[in-house]
């Protein structure tokens, strides 16, 4: 059975699927699914000899839960189990950020990262779901406060060698890590720019926007921040900036949100002009690429060289492939979803404008 490529689009208004084989040359478009709902998370799942697709849902009238379908999308199941928070915490579940698999050695488990900043786990494919509250019973706790995107737990990095080391990513909080499968926690942002929030916790207050691993290393980690781009040697225990080729004009901050890293190491963001304005530097919309072993970023692709577009690229809205000859897709506020095949330099609209672009991710999966 041939394998195909699916990039899962989660949108303000339903999930979207695009198609092709492995050429990636021609693609379905299919959805919406789960039209009216907000997807601000999708996964697709083939380990254990699943093909389950994962969608995180919001509604302002029926709150955030988790939803799954075994058929490609055709029809969909609520977890009766869902993440939920204690009632004594008082933590409202608001939205799911993101759904993560656990480490290769723990194939039925997963990982959900949600606003308010929380981390839920599966042990059992997806189907219950139960509170890691290790991490809301942080002292830091009293200290979170939400910033513009709302207080989110958005990134979930498991060591694929050990899975007890995980780390996670929140917004207007920071980054923090356990050792232990999530029963404790220690906060991880020595080097970072901290964002005055006039909370007495110096711990916190780091507005993380995207991190992601190295491939081949897992103490390597990158992240894209409110503050600037950094990367990390040892786990995350410390932060350095890498920013060169970024800063355009004086004064300039390199700002932006999703971050993108391929097993080969070409590094992806997507600069906005300024946390002010969050929209492409003056309507270029433009790609800068870094390799790990590369002392600066570069504008490799100019996506629409002929028109300005004066959107933004949010957080979970890249993604990248798994095939050798990888392809990059994002997605954008305007809902164009855009693919390159030649490392970010080229690029190419898929067909259809979608509703406001919140998450893409991609599947590999027998058709």
């Amino acid at each position: 059975m041939a394998k195909g490529i699916k990039v899962l689009v989660g949108t303000n208004k339903g999930v979207f699927i695009y198609s092709s084989d492995e050429s990636r040359s021609e693609w379905r478009l299919d959805g919406p699914y789960l039209s009216g709902w907000e997807a601000y998370s999708v996964f697709g799942d083939s380990r254990g000899g699943r093909k389950r697709l994962f969608a995180g849902t919001s509604h302002a009238a029926y709150g955030a839960t988790i939803r799954y379908s075994d058929d490609l999308g055709a029809t969909w199941t609520q977890v009766e189990q869902g993440p939920k928070y204690a009632a004594e915490t008082g933590f409202s579940l608001n939205r799911i950020w993101q759904i993560a698999p656990g480490a290769p050695s723990e194939p039925d488990t997963l990982y959900a990262g949600a606003e308010e900043a929380g981390l839920f786990v599966s042990r059992d494919a997806g189907l219950t779901w139960n509170e890691l509250d290790g991490l809301t019973k942080h002292p830091s706790r009293p200290g979170w406060f939400p910033g513009a995107g709302g207080m989110c737990l958005h990134t979930v990095i498991v060591d694929p060698g050990n899975p007890r080391r995980i780390r996670v990513a929140m917004s207007a909080v920071g980054v923090f890590r356990s050792e232990d499968g999530g029963e404790t926690w220690s906060p991880s942002n020595e080097g970072l720019g901290r964002v005055p929030t006039g909370q007495p916790y110096p711990e916190v207050g780091y507005c993380i926007h995207k991190m992601a691993a190295d491939p081949l290393n897992p103490e390597t980690i990158y992240m894209q921040e409110h503050c600037g781009v950094f990367r990390s040697d040892n786990g995350g225990a410390s932060w350095y900036p890498i920013e060169e080729g970024l800063t355009i004009k004086e004064g300039d901050m390199p700002f932006g949100f999703p971050f993108c890293v391929s097993p080969g190491g070409d590094m992806f963001i997507i600069p906005l002009e300024s946390s002010e304005q969050r929209t492409m530097r003056d309507g270029r919309m433009l790609v800068y690429r870094r390799h790990r072993d590369e002392r600066e970023w570069l504008p490799v692709g100019d996506v629409v060289p002929d028109e300005q577009r004066h959107v933004s690229v949010l957080r979970d809205a890249m993604a990248l492939d798994d095939l050798d000859d990888y392809g990059l897709y994002f997605g954008t506020t305007s809902g164009e979803l855009f693919c390159s095949l030649d490392r970010g330099v080229t690029w190419k609209r898929l067909p259809g404008l979608l509703s406001r672009i919140l998450s893409v991710k991609t599947w590999r999966v027998d058709e």
